[in-house]
């Protein structure tokens, strides 16, 4: 095929092998990344999935019918991940917010976390992170999530995976395959323990508003964003 006349930006001294001149950024910027589908940000290749769990073509639109979108795999890592939206207080809404509560003593570390209340999120639940992911799994039929009952909070380096360091103010991540991603206010819970101080308070979660990893007592009430491995 043709290749773009355009040339990755020089690294500056010191800075040597960076991402913008060997990476996947770097292929993309000459149009000789080979990609399955698109993407906005550099280096980067998504695909729209449909309710059914069928791909879909980029512009596809959310919805709640078998053949609309409400997933994205991410073509690089093979992992799926539940898209948000605003939907009048839909399962899926992106203003719903959630504690950190995890029973597994494997992944807890002693501290199951709070159960919290049923007033952050759709009202039908207590709403914390298993309490979601369980309810997304019991669903059955043309209900279910893109057709899938296997669904888990990501782990902290899944969720920073979809961080875009490029955009220079906004959500840090793909707005045309993440949609309804806050600006503020964007922390998103990961699955992952931190060990503080042997007692287990904290859990992971990445800000998407101002791209970082931090860790957080797991009574905060945060947003959730469901991923699966794709087969």
């Amino acid at each position: 095929g043709t290749v773009a006349a355009a040339t990755p930006d020089p690294e500056s001294a010191g800075f040597n092998r960076q991402d913008c001149t060997s990476g996947a950024a770097a292929a993309d910027a000459v149009a000789a990344l080979a990609t399955r589908g698109a993407s906005g940000t550099p280096g980067r290749d998504y695909t729209k999935i449909s309710n059914a769990g069928g791909e879909l073509p980029a512009s596809a639109e959310l919805g709640f019918d078998a053949d609309t979108w409400n997933c994205t795999r991410d073509n690089v890592t093979g992992l799926v991940w539940e898209v948000k939206w605003r939907q009048d207080s839909g399962m899926h809404d992106s203003r719903h917010l959630y504690t950190w509560f995890d029973s597994n003593g494997s992944v807890n570390g002693g501290n199951v976390g709070s159960a919290g209340t049923s007033t952050t999120c759709i009202g039908l639940l207590s709403c914390n992170t298993s309490a979601y992911r369980d309810l997304v799994n019991g669903l059955v039929g043309s209900e279910r999530l893109c057709g899938q009952t296997d669904w888990r909070l990501p782990t902290a380096n899944e969720l920073e995976s979809l961080l875009d360091f490029g955009v220079a103010s906004g959500p840090a991540i793909d707005l045309q395959w993440f949609p309804a991603s806050s600006s503020t206010a964007a922390n998103y819970w990961s699955g992952d323990n931190v060990p503080t101080s042997g007692t287990g308070d904290n859990a992971w979660a990445v800000s998407f508003s101002i791209g970082l990893l931090s860790n957080f007592g797991k009574t905060n009430a945060f947003r959730v964003r469901l991923v699966r491995d794709a087969p």
